[in-house]
């Protein structure tokens, strides 16, 4: 978790199923992987491993807006990072490194969930049950990404793989994939509370809501309504009044936070090991390329994931939510006359608000150690999930009081409620959750993709699998339709 624990030598391994073979580390010269779950501090520890693959998620957040109608790449030229160029464009290919990183650190985490699962009856002790709930959250959390970005793909279950068996697994239906993740996330609730004595950890609240947005991905909009609802009447979450403050690095894991990813910036960053860091990586990425002045107090950045000028102006007259999620560097600069900056590729003027580069956030290297959070499940994204499952399975009435609470506090007052009608509902998620990761998913599971530039149905509703990754499996998986 984010500043306190470390994470031991055992755990910084990254399994995936194309590893060459499994790690027999000898941690203090005496054990390996196979006599390790000894005590209750080795399963507390390997837990804390299964949560530290949420760093990598970084990469997720960033591919969700440039994908989408939401963000242009960025960048210092064209080619600056080329996978992101090339998705920003939709001409990706199998061969995508961006996109084989995401399947590999996914995967990386559901191995780390599947070697607890493995020895889960190895030793009891008084928390085990919760951890057993956590990992089946954390390993839902990450298919739930592989089959958001890839559809189907292959999915194995509390055990660890070894290379002769990936040459025998198959893709899983999303069906399947959907009905395991169901259940895990059903047990999981049934254990977790609502609270947790530490911040980041998955809660009662968090399982829910990602079961909920399962089910809304689903279309099975009666479950969804009926589980989101739960988490909204449990009343343990509720709107943070001020909006420009619910991203603030000093308003983190507040009322409004259901899951967080923890970041941590005062640990070292290196560009030969994304995984590795424990900061924010996005968070520099995004940040303006300041050069000379007083640019106080955000950092320099890198310039990718630059706004629309169509999401910019998609927000109405007197709406509070435009100026706290876009920086606008020309009114900045104006402001502050020393202040000089690069323009990057695809520069307009606006750069993401909500995740931009603080200065105090990073210790060792400005560019990759943010201590950003990540807010992985807002409560104003489960009010606009309960409210679309609602407006879909004719309950019109909920869904308006959940509209009319996003709203309200958008415009700082209720006269500017519009109807909950379903297209309302999901402009509102457009402009609310604009710059967190979430509109090309959401775009897709809609159908509203033909405002995508370069968007081509029946192909670009999913990612291809990584060419590498298929022949690893000895060519046993089919590649997504269109690559």
């Amino acid at each position: 978790m984010k500043k306190s624990i470390q994470i031991i030598a055992i755990l910084l391994f990254t399994i995936t199923i194309s590893c060459d073979n499994y790690l027999e580390v000898l941690p203090n010269g005496q054990e390996n992987t196979e006599n390790y779950f000894n005590t209750a501090e080795d399963y507390e520890n390997a837990l804390i491993g299964v949560y530290d693959l949420l760093s990598t998620t970084y990469l997720n957040q960033i591919l969700g807006e440039i994908a989408s109608d939401n963000s242009l790449c960025g960048g210092e030229n064209p080619t600056d990072v080329l996978d992101w160029q090339q998705i920003d464009d939709m001409t990706h290919n199998p061969d995508n490194g961006a996109l084989r990183n995401i399947f590999q650190w996914m995967y990386a985490g559901i191995s780390r969930a599947n070697y607890i699962m493995e020895f889960k009856d190895k030793t009891p002790f008084a928390r085990k049950e919760q951890v057993i709930a956590e990992t089946k959250f954390l390993r839902s959390y990450y298919y739930f990404e592989l089959v958001k970005f890839f559809g189907s793909v292959p999915m194995y279950l509390d055990k660890r793989i070894t290379i002769e068996e990936t040459q025998s697994i198959d893709k899983s239906t999303t069906a399947v994939i959907y009905a395991q993740l169901e259940r895990d996330l059903e047990d999981a609730a049934n254990v977790l509370p609502w609270q947790q004595g530490q911040e980041g950890r998955a809660t009662k609240g968090a399982a829910l809501a990602l079961l909920g947005k399962i089910y809304l991905y689903q279309n099975k909009f009666t479950e969804a309504s009926q589980t989101l609802d739960q988490v909204i009447n449990s009343g343990q979450y509720s709107l943070v009044s001020n909006f420009s403050s619910i991203f603030s690095n000093q308003n983190e894991n507040n009322s409004e936070s259901v899951f967080e990813v923890q970041y941590f910036g005062q640990e070292g960053a290196s560009f030969d090991c994304f995984q590795c860091v424990e900061g924010n990586i996005a968070v520099g990425f995004m940040g303006p390329r300041f050069r000379t002045g007083n640019y106080t107090p955000y950092a320099d950045g890198f310039s990718f994931n630059i706004p629309s000028l169509a999401i910019v102006n998609a927000f109405e007259t007197g709406d509070l939510r435009r100026d706290a999620t876009y920086f606008n560097i020309n009114d900045f600069v104006a402001t502050r006359p020393d202040v000089t900056f690069s323009e990057g590729h695809d520069h307009n003027g606006y750069f993401n608000f909500k995740y931009i580069p603080y200065a105090e956030g990073n210790a060792l290297d400005q560019r990759l150690t943010h201590s950003n959070n990540y807010r992985a499940i807002r409560y104003a994204d489960v009010l606009l999930m309960a409210a679309e499952a609602h407006v879909q399975g004719g309950s019109a009435g909920l869904a308006q009081n959940y509209l009319d609470m996003i709203r309200d506090r958008a415009f700082g007052n209720t006269s500017n409620r519009i109807p909950a009608t379903l297209n309302n509902i999901l402009q509102e998620r457009r402009l609310e959750l604009a710059g967190e990761g979430h509109r090309f998913f959401d775009q897709v599971r809609t159908g509203q993709t033909s405002s995508i530039p370069g968007f081509t149905p029946n192909k670009n509703e999913l990612f291809p699998l990584p060419r590498i990754e298929i022949e690893l499996s000895g060519n046993r998986w089919s590649q997504n339709p269109g690559y």
